[in-house]
């Protein structure tokens, strides 16, 4: 059987291996300290496990729902985004229900780009949007940034990443794989660049708005510019802040033309999202998920501290940028005497990323994502998300390996 082109395009992925060779050592007796979760470990919201539970005991939370979700629910997430955003959107907007946010995002680029059209992505990326971008037949413009400009990315920059092919600009603040978010003076003066270019649609994902455990909260450009709101698209879902990854619910707000363009896409693909979880978050109130937030964040802040701390001791801490959101932060391999054992001379710039997380993995036991796959060379994401003992014994490891 012959594949086609399109699938045999999508790259696998470098983490792979390690994750099964994680996997293969704890299970082998050996202790594994794996800082390589995207998701929560703590219980999902209480009330919306309530709301799950009651609701099945009505017929229609197992029927097909409609194709852009429950009317009701797509009401609850667009007064959710108006009052978290403290804006008001278009009287033209609406939302649409999907089976997860990156499935809200491949499902809008497959609306908006032709084959040969340009989505512009800023590095340190998520690692599925260049691949959706494959998919649908676009070409992404890497706009690369590093821990020296606090991962923002300059004006200048994404000018030049800007033709006459760009179709789209995906912005993800807060950020995976970063944790940091663009400040709001950033945001201003992107919002500004982005009236000089009125054809251009604006993805902002916003998957992680919900957990930034330091001040100031996220802010973005369609604050200080509502006139970008009608082409802006806002993307959102309940996966990482209600603890649920496995429910698959995400959402976006925007203009009815192109949730009409989704909807139907969507129809004739998944068809609507899970009706069981859209009938719990009808029934479920929202008012009370920050205090379910609370305790998550202060969880995710003191590890933070953790790791500040442990680095200070072993004067690194210049091999790590403040991330503040989500659950994620960055570490620089390419300035700690580590790399010594692995550059061939001093004008090696070579990406080790990948051999570095094994020996890291295999030698002390501390599992990690290689960044490579998310446009940083030699660097690793790690996540907070490890209760405080174990992820304070793993970050003294990690520091015992960055030292050589």
């Amino acid at each position: 059987m012959k594949l086609s082109d399109r699938v045999q395009t999508i790259s696998e992925s470098v983490t792979l291996k390690l994750n099964a060779k994680a996997i293969e050592l704890a299970e082998s007796g050996r202790l594994i300290y794996n800082l390589t979760a995207g998701q929560l470990p703590f219980r999902p919201y209480s009330g919306m496990v309530k709301s799950l539970v009651a609701d099945t005991e009505e017929l229609k939370s197992f029927q097909y729902a409609p194709v852009p979700g429950f009317p009701e629910l797509r009401k609850k997430f667009l007064d959710k985004i108006e009052i978290s955003r403290k804006i008001n959107l278009p009287e033209d907007f609406d939302c649409l229900i999907s089976n997860g946010g990156k499935h809200s995002i491949f499902n809008i680029l497959a609306a908006l780009v032709n084959p040969g059209d340009e989505v512009v992505l800023i590095a340190p990326y998520w690692v599925s949007y260049p691949e959706m971008i494959k998919l649908v037949g676009g070409t992404a413009k890497v706009v690369k940034t590093t821990m020296f400009d606090n991962f923002h990315p300059s004006m200048e920059a994404l000018s030049e990443a800007i033709t006459d092919k760009t179709k789209a600009i995906i912005i993800n603040s807060p950020s995976n794989p970063s944790g940091t978010q663009y400040s709001a003076k950033w945001m201003e003066h992107f919002g500004a660049l982005m009236k000089d270019y009125p054809e251009i649609a604006l993805i902002s994902d916003e998957i992680y708005f919900d957990l930034n455990y330091y001040d100031p909260a996220p802010t973005f450009f369609y604050q200080t510019h509502p006139e970008l709101l009608p082409r802006t698209i806002i993307c959102d879902g309940i996966s990482k802040s209600l603890a649920c990854t496995g429910l698959r619910i995400g959402y976006f707000v925007a203009g009815k033309e192109l949730i009409k363009a989704v909807s139907r896409f969507q129809g004739h693909t998944t068809s609507g999202a899970n009706s069981l979880v859209q009938k719990a978050l009808i029934d479920m109130d929202f008012d009370q998920i920050e205090n379910y937030l609370k305790p998550i964040k202060s969880h995710l802040r003191e590890n933070s501290e953790v790791l500040k701390d442990t680095l200070r001791k072993g004067n690194l801490s210049h091999l790590w940028y403040q991330s503040v959101s989500a659950f994620y932060f960055l570490l620089d391999f390419s300035r700690a005497p580590v790399m010594e054992k692995y550059r061939k001379d001093e004008h090696d710039t070579n990406d080790y990323a990948v051999d570095i997380c094994q020996d890291l993995l295999e030698n002390f036991g501390v599992a990690t994502v290689p960044s490579t796959d998310f446009g940083l060379p030699n660097s690793a994401r790690i996540s907070l998300v490890l209760e405080k003992e174990p992820f304070s014994k793993a970050m003294g490891k990690l520091v015992e390996f960055l030292q050589g």
